[in-house]
């Protein structure tokens, strides 16, 4: 070939297509950030619907404060020495033996029914130091706290009453009343679990 078209020298350019190596890594790298922006978008969305960016760790959170009492009944509150009325009845042959402990318990908080003699399915048939008799709501609620006067009194209870009152049969074997301070020490532990229920809640 001669002329403008004129060839020189002993080397010849390689006639192949250009490399595509850039154009490649450019599309791979667009192709990830379109993945993330719809990952990105996606969540938003999620968030928009359930009311928080922070959903999962909120009900993470929520689970671990759920009192445990939510998850197994929650014991009974007892209640207040105030808010019970004890009837005392003496089933022994020593005289006055209703009224002085009636007394005792009205100095250590109780409300004080009927005071006098047990009645006849009692009467000089109880051995131990007595009885206490409630409704059977009380087995759980009164009973025990009015127990803490006297620990070694049996306790029972009769569905078909509909009073709320609780009686302390007073038996052959009763001396007297706990002291009052290891009865104080016992109502405390009573409302411990109450206590440590609300202190659960408030820290929710």
């Amino acid at each position: 070939m001669g002329g403008a078209y004129r060839i020189t020298g002993d080397k010849y350019p390689r006639m192949r297509p250009p490399r595509r190596r850039g154009r490649l890594a450019f599309l791979a790298v667009a192709g990830v950030a379109v993945l993330g922006l719809l990952g990105w978008g996606t969540t938003q969305l999620v968030d928009a619907f359930d009311g928080g960016g922070n959903s999962t760790a909120a009900a993470g959170a929520k689970a671990a404060c759920t009192p445990r009492a939510s998850a197994t009944p929650r014991a009974a509150v007892p209640p207040e020495p105030a808010r019970i009325t004890v009837n005392v009845f003496n089933a022994t042959t020593r005289t006055g033996l209703a009224k002085k402990t009636a007394d005792e318990l009205k100095k250590r908080g109780f409300r004080i029914g009927e005071v006098g003699n047990a009645p006849k399915e009692y009467d000089k048939k109880v051995e131990g130091a007595g009885v206490l008799l409630g409704p059977g709501s009380a087995a759980k609620t009164s009973l025990p706290v009015v127990a803490t006067q006297l620990p070694a009194a049996e306790r029972r209870t009769d569905a078909a009453r509909r009073d709320a009152a609780v009686d302390l049969i007073i038996g052959d074997a009763f001396r007297q009343l706990a002291p009052e301070a290891d009865a104080d020490r016992a109502l405390a532990a009573l409302a411990e679990p109450r206590r440590a229920s609300a202190d659960e809640e408030r820290n929710c």
